[in-house]
């Protein structure tokens, strides 16, 4: 009983700082990226969205080196959805007048669902060669060229920067990794106690504690009106973690692709992006959308555990 109020004690901690660091986070990439003349599309897509992906990473990478690399595809498949249904939806139920001022169907879209399928043909065969992975980090290098040929904005509409923009990034960015860290370190502890099987651990609790700074960023990008910044924080997140998450772990040793969650978690993931897509297709995403994506996301926690109990 002491181990588990300790743990969340932990968990309390961790999750405050997160919430303070990613706000400081989401503020100064914003200035920032306006000052160079970035859209508030584009930051949310590349540093903000690349940013809050940094926990799948070290998460990811720190299981290949411990010998637990199944948790990667199980991370990457599960924060995909978490990053679509519940970070979207609360995103949508929180955030008032949900508009977006771009056609997310240009381009980015279409490079979001072409990655799943990707995911789908290199994780099929259970195997995940050093070539997939160099392909998946091809893939990404060519996401980011196109996200940054977008126009630029006049000099004269740019904001001024100060030194102390700079020095919130780089605090901000570590306080969210950090915070994810010991949420993620607090869930997994309080998960071992309780004898819950480690790959529902991977879809569930790892993948929503590496979600959480997506959750935190874009529901304050929400609640400041930044939609941009919280469509294109899950968009983004969601390429990094299937080019990035899946391609950088394999060069630190071989991934165990589980056959289980292939069969299951793969296709829902495809769907539940297809889902996104038809929602924000009209460039606008209502609270009742939003409320439709929780449940779905209800419904695959549900069904995880049926299948692992």
């Amino acid at each position: 009983m002491s181990a588990i109020l300790l743990y969340l004690g932990i968990f309390v901690v961790s999750l405050a700082v997160l919430l303070f660091s990613s706000d400081k986070f989401i503020d100064s990439a914003e200035r920032l990226g306006l000052s160079f003349g970035i859209s508030p599309f584009i930051i949310g897509v590349t540093i903000v969205a690349f940013g809050t992906s940094l926990p799948e990473l070290a998460t990811s990478i720190a299981s290949v080196v411990s010998g637990s690399s199944e948790i990667v595809i199980g991370n990457v498949i599960g924060s995909n959805i978490t990053n679509i249904l519940l970070v979207l939806g609360l995103t949508a139920v929180i955030g008032k007048d949900f508009k977006l001022d771009f056609n997310v169907m240009d381009v980015d879209m279409p490079l979001l669902l072409m990655s799943a399928i990707i995911l789908y043909f290199i994780a099929g065969d259970m195997e995940f060669s050093l070539m997939e992975a160099g392909l998946c980090l091809g893939a990404l290098a060519i996401f980011l060229i196109n996200s940054t040929q977008g126009q630029k904005s006049d000099i004269a509409d740019r904001p001024q920067t100060n030194p102390t923009d700079f020095l919130w990034v780089a605090l901000g960015a570590i306080g969210v990794f950090a915070g994810a860290h010991y949420t993620i370190y607090a869930i997994e502890n309080i998960s071992s106690i309780l004898q819950i099987s480690p790959d529902l651990i991977a879809l569930t609790v790892v993948a929503l504690g590496t979600s959480l700074p997506e959750v935190v960023v874009s529901i304050a990008a929400a609640r400041k009106g930044k939609h941009a910044i919280a469509v294109g924080n899950v968009l983004g997140s969601n390429i990094f973690n299937t080019y990035a998450v899946m391609g950088i772990p394999r060069f630190f040793g071989e991934l165990t692709i589980n056959s289980e969650i292939v069969a299951f978690g793969l296709p829902f993931m495809i769907a539940v992006t297809v889902i996104f897509a038809l929602v924000t297709f009209s460039n606008r995403i209502t609270r009742w959308e939003g409320a439709m994506l929780i449940l779905f996301y209800i419904y695959y926690i549900i069904q995880l555990i049926s299948d692992n109990a």
